[in-house]
């Protein structure tokens, strides 16, 4: 049994910046401020990372910060149900629906999800795309602030789901930034990384994933690779 946990932004979807706009949007709301946002490097963190690092660098402290976390991330999902709500912006990347649908079928294998969103957040990126009801798992940002703790936020939950453990050496993670193949190396997982982000084929060979796609659109080769784990 293998666990496959895929990212969202830049690997199964482009949501045409959606995200970055209503947080911006419920910054500016709650906090007054969105810090130095235009110069942040969104790509592989999670969501109150993001929130942490803009307020932080703006002069607040954490305390007061995670105070209006909540009502921050009420703001922000207001803006992405709005940004979001006739399904237009959300782009389904090359092969993701057929690659996800096969592996989804698979009695070998458990489909999941491994997000720095918020929950809520990724199955509003996510609804326009038939994909979320093939995702069986999910570990997301509003679980832990660091992404390197959320593989085993999903072993448990695949636990929970199998009544057995997946072990890491049997888990695989995708992502389309060099954080993701850290956090797969962080817990000793299968490390693929897809150059369908903002992140070219070079820039992510540096980090040595143990497996590299230009996209997902060779979609037996895809799934033949992701199956054979190597």
């Amino acid at each position: 049994m293998r666990l496959f946990l895929f990212d969202i932004d830049g690997t199964l979807v482009n949501a045409g910046g959606a995200g970055r706009t209503a947080l911006a949007r419920a910054l500016d709301e709650v906090y007054g401020t969105t810090g130095a946002i235009d110069r942040y490097d969104f790509r592989g963190r999670t969501d109150p990372r993001i929130v942490l690092d803009l307020l932080g660098g703006a002069g607040w402290d954490e305390a007061a910060i995670r105070a209006r976390l909540q009502a921050c991330f009420a703001a922000y999902l207001r803006e992405l149900d709005a940004l979001l709500s006739d399904g237009s912006r959300v782009r389904v990347l090359p092969g993701v629906a057929d690659v996800v649908g096969r592996l989804s079928v698979r009695e070998d294998a458990v489909v999941g999800l491994l997000t720095g969103n918020i929950e809520p957040g990724a199955r509003a990126k996510l609804r326009s795309t038939g994909l979320w009801p093939l995702f069986r798992v999910g570990a997301f940002g509003s679980d832990d602030v660091d992404r390197r703790r959320l593989p085993a936020v999903a072993r448990h939950r695949t636990r929970d789901l199998l009544g057995h453990d997946i072990p890491f050496e049997r888990v695989t993670i995708i992502g389309d930034t060099p954080l993701d193949v850290d956090c797969a190396r962080a817990c000793g997982t299968v490390a693929v990384a897809v150059a369908t982000g903002r992140f070219s084929r070079s820039e992510l060979a540096v980090c040595q994933p143990d497996l590299l796609f230009d996209d997902l659109a060779d979609i037996n080769r895809v799934v033949d690779a992701l199956c054979d784990g190597s």
